[in-house]
């Protein structure tokens, strides 16, 4: 089973891996470096996952 990464709103991957670790990891260091938002699936399609790595017009309240 492949993992695949990909840039939002393409089809093609940008990367592919073999498991889900290794390529969650190189999609975080690639939206950082974006300045952009990542969004994790499960194998199913569901989301398991999201951070926001660029300027948030609207940030939390909760300052943690």
């Amino acid at each position: 089973m492949n993992w695949d990464v990909k840039k939002g709103g393409s089809d093609e991957a940008t990367k592919h891996f073999d498991t889900k670790k290794p390529a969650v990891d190189f999609a975080r260091d690639h939206a950082k470096k974006q300045e952009a938002e990542l969004v994790v699936h499960n194998k199913d399609g569901r989301i398991s996952g999201r951070d926001s790595y660029g300027n948030d017009p609207c940030p939390p309240k909760d300052k943690k």
